[in-house]
């Protein structure tokens, strides 16, 4: 057992100024993601919009972040963190602008559609971290990034309301969000002329081939094919929940061509998994550097259980409450605040005790938590305390939070070059969980919904049970063909 703290407010070390600089960019792009949310009111009101058509922009907020964590975290591994974030905040900053002069709800859906792309900007990050920092810090540095990145939410929901009636008129919600826009683009050049891709000396190293992870054998292969699946499944229930039989915004025709296109990004992203593999059928084996794909399986349902579980949790929270409680939608509002504040604490925290106690250890605790706290959410009713029922949501959203924390203290030692695109499935696969969640919910009580969360925290706790703890080295070839030995313990 180690305990290794980090000198946080030593901006002199490279790592340290680095870290810092990257969980600001991840707070930044989560504070354009959220920015609409909480003034939706305002704008729902300014356009004349119907409930329906406020749905549908805040499920538009999230639909296109799946692939794009997937496309992020290949480009990442390809082209290094540095010009990736940048050109993600720059490319973002300007579709806030251009959300803030929004003229009608079709532009505001397109512009909201591709703002969702700012939600890939966390895989960049993972995979910066994890160049700076030894595997003995790593978790606690990924858990500082993620934590401290995701309040950015939290601080769009608290800052962007007051920052428009500062501003005042009926246009203070375009000049808020236009805000955002433009510290995003500011941000871009002070994060490219700040940081490095690696430690001055270090060798940055890139997938042989781009496209899609690269695995090494055929059972892998089949595993990897199929663990896409769910992500494109994911948008076909977000064009369904748009369709006529759903929120009524699309047309059949126009949900079918949206079916065509996902099922033609499915068989691109099937295409390039096997040109990257195929020689495990051809009998041509290049020499690779071998992991095992379950590592990555695993952590892409336990993600899926923890952040999706969040995600769909901060949004049916504040309801929750106000039909069982009976509280003002303020008091609402602060219930799921404090399930998302704990990101502050409580991932970090499970960063920390993984690099301490044990990554595989740390993550079994953080789930079975979780499913024992879902089970008790499961059971609040009017009858309970409000006091009670808070402290039951705080302590599971602790477990929760330490989950995710676990979880990417393991991504970054699986495979080096390949991080980005390990990082971006498991991160799609949290975006999955809360679709999948918060389309469960819209046909179950919340009651069964937490026994839905409790049960799938539950299936993740089992596959923990089969994930390896790092050890030893993983292997990396150069570009000049020399083997390097990264140490992961």
């Amino acid at each position: 057992m180690k305990f290794k703290t980090l000198p946080l407010l030593s901006w002199n070390e490279p790592r340290i100024r680095t870290l810092h600089y990257t969980w600001m960019a991840f707070f930044i792009t989560f504070i354009i993601w959220f920015a609409a949310a909480p003034l939706m009111p305002t704008i729902k009101a300014y356009f004349h919009l119907t409930d329906a058509q406020v749905k549908a922009l805040l499920m538009l907020n999230v639909a296109i972040t799946i692939p794009t964590r997937i496309l992020v975290g290949v480009l990442v591994d390809k082209y290094g963190p540095r010009k990736s974030y940048s050109f993600l905040l720059a490319f973002c900053g300007v579709l806030c602008l251009l959300f803030a002069a929004a003229q009608s709800f079709e532009w505001l859906a397109v512009t909201r559609f591709l703002l969702g792309s700012v939600g890939a900007g966390f895989v960049i990050g993972i995979r910066l971290v994890s160049e700076w920092f030894p595997a003995r810090e790593v978790g606690i540095a990924e858990g500082i990034y993620g934590g401290w990145g995701n309040f950015g939410a939290a601080v769009a929901s608290m800052s962007l309301p007051a920052l428009a009636l500062a501003f005042g008129g009926d246009d203070g919600w375009r000049y808020a969000i236009a805000c955002t826009g433009v510290i995003a683009i500011v941000y871009s050049y002070i994060f490219y002329r700040g940081v490095r891709d690696t430690p001055e000396g270090s060798t940055y190293f890139k997938p042989q081939k781009v496209g899609g992870l690269e695995v090494t054998s055929k059972g892998d292969f089949i595993a990897y094919a199929l663990m896409n699946i769910p992500l494109y499944l994911a948008l076909v229930v977000l064009a369904w929940r748009l369709s006529p039989d759903g929120l009524k915004l699309l047309s059949m025709n126009s949900v079918y061509i949206a079916y065509a296109v996902i099922a033609a990004l499915a068989v691109y992203q099937w295409s390039k998994i096997w040109h990257v593999n195929k020689h495990l059928f051809t009998g041509e084996h290049p020499a690779a550097p071998r992991y095992q794909f379950k590592q990555v399986a695993i952590l892409n349902v336990a993600y899926m259980a923890c952040f999706g579980s969040e995600l769909a949790v901060v949004s049916m929270l504040p309801m929750f409450f106000i039909d069982n409680f009976g509280v003002s939608h303020v008091v609402a509002g602060m219930t799921a605040g404090c399930f998302a504040v704990m990101n502050l604490f409580a991932r970090p925290g499970g960063g920390f005790l993984s690099d301490a106690f044990g990554r595989r250890k740390m993550l079994l605790i953080a789930l079975g938590g979780q499913t024992l706290g879902y089970l008790l959410m499961s059971q609040m009713n009017g009858s309970w305390s409000l006091g009670g029922a808070i402290a039951v949501v705080i302590a599971t959203s602790v477990f929760v939070q330490c989950a995710c924390g676990a979880v990417y203290s393991v991504v970054p030692l699986i495979q080096r070059r390949m991080t980005g695109q390990i990082a971006g499935m498991a991160g799609a696969y949290g975006n999955v969980g809360g679709v999948v969640f918060l389309t469960v919910l819209s046909f179950i009580s919340p009651a069964a919904f937490f026994v839905v969360l409790a049960a799938t925290s539950a299936v993740a706790f089992l596959g923990g049970m089969f994930i390896s703890e790092p050890k030893g080295h993983m292997v990396e070839k150069d570009a000049d063909g020399n083997v390097h030995l990264i140490a992961v313990e």
